[in-house]
């Protein structure tokens, strides 16, 4: 079935479709109550965030729209420190959309939502004119124990930088996708929930953490180094890249450095939480690959990259357009 205008108009198209695929894929006690508000517990220090996704196509290698908008709000609220709680998701319908695709969507945001541990407890639908499209904006809710502190101006010098794995995953399944491009790239859409939380059992002084997504790591380095009026520098040789994406870039132009990811993400610890900390992230899902690739550094707002035979490049924030509708 198609969706039309009907659906969104309030009336008995809206309910049946919310009826059939989002009230029976989210199954949650306060989203099936269906009031105009979610009532929630909960108190203290909250972290909110919100997201819209537009990825194009809707289907890729290793994820879709669905799987992508709950790891990235997900990954938005831990970076702070937060307990990823709760979920709240608007869609946008163009006519013509695919309700078969829609409860795939659905399934596959209510499957993450569990990996994640968080819920789903209230939604909107929308209907406009246009080919079929489907547009999720979310937001999340998570709250911040006592104590923590976490943020791009807390880097300081002597600081170890980590990355929790591979680069430019879900930047080359999506391009790969788009252009035909036959491959065995998959994108590294997770939500970071078992390394994050590993790291906080540990005890790991956390100084700073950001999910690599678009703008990729250069443009994310960029903003600590900024924040924290510190310089940053990189090691290329550490710097954790699979063989496919590497020749994937060596044949397009792309630099890893730039490239978005889903499932990423680098962190500054304090320098004698290093290893303590790899092995936390290398010990949960989707760390397997991580490693510390760089440190931190008295002196101006800057990246270096010291390259394998005795080279410094500076790394500057992307400027321009990456690869539009990424996420």
């Amino acid at each position: 079935m198609k969706i039309t205008m009907a659906h969104g108009s309030g009336g008995k198209s809206t309910s049946e479709l919310i009826g059939t695929i989002f009230e029976k894929e989210f199954s949650d006690p306060t989203l099936s109550k269906m009031e105009d508000s979610a009532v929630l517990p909960g108190s203290g220090r909250i972290a909110l965030t919100t997201d819209s996704f537009v990825v194009t196509p809707l289907f890729f290698p290793g994820g879709d729209i669905g799987r992508l908008c709950i790891c990235g709000t997900v990954n938005d609220l831990l970076m702070s420190g937060a307990e990823p709680k709760y979920i709240t998701c608007g869609f946008i319908l163009e006519e013509g959309a695919d309700t078969d695709d829609l409860r795939k969507i659905a399934h596959s945001m209510s499957e993450t939502a569990k990996e994640a541990g968080v819920r789903i407890v209230a939604g909107d639908t929308k209907v406009v004119e246009g080919k079929g499209g489907v547009y999720i904006n979310t937001a999340g809710v998570g709250f911040v124990p006592e104590g923590v502190d976490i943020g791009a101006e807390n880097c300081r010098e002597g600081d170890v930088i980590l990355l929790s794995g591979n680069l430019g995953d879900h930047h080359a399944a999506v391009l790969s996708k788009r252009m035909g491009i036959e491959n065995t790239i998959v994108s590294d859409c997770a939500p970071l929930v078992e390394m994050v939380n590993a790291m906080k059992r540990s005890s790991v002084h956390i100084h700073a953490m950001r999910d690599v997504t678009r703008g990729g790591l250069g443009t994310v380095l960029n903003e600590f180094a900024a924040s924290s009026n510190c310089t940053i520098e990189l090691q290329e040789e550490s710097l954790p890249v699979s063989d496919q994406v590497r020749a994937f870039c060596g044949v397009l132009g792309l630099d890893p450095l730039y490239m978005g990811n889903e499932g990423k993400m680098v962190a500054v610890v304090a320098a004698e939480d290093a290893e303590k900390a790899l092995a936390c992230i290398r010990a949960s899902r989707y760390g397997e690959n991580a490693a510390v690739i760089g440190r931190v550094l008295a002196g101006d707002s800057a990246v270096l990259l010291k390259t394998p035979i005795g080279g410094t490049r500076v790394v500057g924030p992307l400027y321009g357009e990456g690869l539009p509708r990424i996420c």
